[in-house]
């Protein structure tokens, strides 16, 4: 089949790549110059496990194709997938204006039946808004075409998206006509042939499901952390509880390890967005409104532990490892790096040594014109000269570090774990002055 999609960026060029490797021809559709430049060099502007060379391959094999030109490409396809972004306003709702965008910009070109798919994480009833822009567009035109909408929420994880998309365990969808059922079926039989469902359900759940899974999984982790910071005032050990709790097949392990906080871009703005659509229908999310509230409190626990062990951080050095949201991706958007960074800053440190296996070309472009952040090209270089360690992203290169060559390093002895992935017996041992995560 196929297939225009509007915006290439993180789990989205996952899907659009994946979609093509199972021989769809599909056109993905940017407005950023550079980086549709970029993609037809096989330049990958992200890093994700595996999809450098699923896009290499599909590229050229004339599967996948990149345009900055939208209205050429919209006749090409049965079906047009819209996944913009859909960021918080300074309200914290989500703003739909790349939505409407699409939106308009497919309808002012369209010549015959065509399937408009969202995949964007949007409020409930969206769909309305989108069919509305649709229908004035053909009006203003004066045309009669057949148009279908399809409310198709996207559940890919960063770091295992390309995995979690060619083997999902869930497709949802959301349809007007059996004709637009039918094209759904024929774009995702190939990813069910495993007996993965894929289910059709009503058009408000449609749009709710990822709000609720996002919600949901915020919950858990926002739970763990206090229980964590509970568990440091009565001297309990966190790991302990949360893997003896984990066992109950109703609670399960997953989104139990204590932390800094969820970071990413997805937790925070769905959250936020869930709470604010509650509003618009006079319904309080309180469990959901308390989430969000451990979860920023919870932020830059780091710097407070530090504080405690430092009360005067001014002229100290400091040492961050990891500034990825999380492991296995260059994402900084949100991560707790940012706000511990900004908040050591503001307490007048001297120098910020940092170091990500990834991600150290986005936070750059964060801190270009700060001197007091310097970037380092290897974890132990991060730490010449500091008083202190942060660790604040719990990639595979920091499991295992030598503990004698890090104290060789440092000028103080202090070291932060963030991510609780440290045993303190091996640290403790050498003299330093070691805090963690609700323990």
């Amino acid at each position: 089949m196929k297939i225009t999609i509007f915006w290439t960026w993180y789990v989205w060029l996952v899907t659009w790549t994946c979609l093509a490797e199972v021989w769809h021809e599909v056109m993905c559709i940017d407005i950023d110059e550079k980086k549709v430049a970029d993609l037809k060099q096989w330049i990958i502007p992200i890093y994700e496990p595996w999809l450098e060379e699923l896009v290499l391959r599909n590229h050229k094999e004339w599967r996948l194709h990149f345009s900055t030109d939208a209205r050429k490409w919209i006749s090409f396809a049965t079906a047009i997938f819209s996944a913009v972004g859909t960021p918080p306003d300074e309200n914290h709702r989500a703003d739909l204006k790349f939505v409407k965008i699409v939106a308009k910009t497919v309808w002012e070109s369209m010549e015959n039946h065509k399937v408009f798919i969202n995949k964007s994480t949007v409020p409930v009833w969206t769909w309305e808004m989108c069919k509305n822009i649709i229908q004035e567009e053909l009006d203003k035109r004066k045309l009669s075409i057949e148009f279908d909408i399809v409310s198709n929420p996207e559940f890919l994880k960063e770091w295992t998206a390309v995995k979690d998309f060619m083997t999902p365990d869930r497709i949802v969808c959301w349809v007007e006509s059996e004709k637009a059922k039918e094209i759904m079926n024929s774009i995702y039989k190939s990813f069910i042939r495993t007996e993965k469902p894929l289910v059709f359900t009503d058009l408000k759940s449609s749009e709710i499901i990822k709000y609720a899974a996002n919600a949901f999984l915020a919950t858990k982790i926002s739970f763990i952390n206090e229980i964590a910071n509970f568990s440091e005032i009565v001297w309990a050990n966190i790991s302990d509880i949360s893997k003896w709790i984990g066992l109950d097949p109703r609670i399960g392990s997953r989104f139990l390890h204590a932390g800094i906080w969820y970071g990413w871009s997805c937790f925070p703005k769905d959250v936020q967005a869930l709470i604010e659509t509650g509003k618009d229908f006079d319904y309080d999310f309180q469990i959901i409104k308390s989430t969000e509230l451990v979860n920023k409190s919870q932020k830059t626990k780091t710097v407070d532990k530090l504080l405690k062990l430092i009360p005067d951080l001014k002229w100290k050095n400091i040492a961050i490892w990891g500034l990825a949201f999380k492991p296995k991706t260059d994402d900084i958007r949100d991560a707790p790096s940012i706000d511990v960074i900004n908040k050591l800053l503001k307490l007048w440190v001297a120098e910020i040594k940092v170091f990500d296996p990834i991600a150290m070309n986005n936070m750059e472009r964060v801190y270009d014109n700060e001197a007091r952040v310097v970037f380092t090209s290897r974890n132990y270089d991060a730490l010449k000269n500091c008083d202190a360690l942060i660790l604040l992203t719990e990639w595979d290169e920091f499991r295992n570090p030598d503990f004698d060559k890090v104290k060789d390093f440092m000028r103080g002895n202090i070291v932060i774990d963030g991510r609780n992935i440290w045993n303190e017996s091996d640290i403790v041992n050498l003299w330093f002055s070691y805090a963690w995560i609700g323990k």
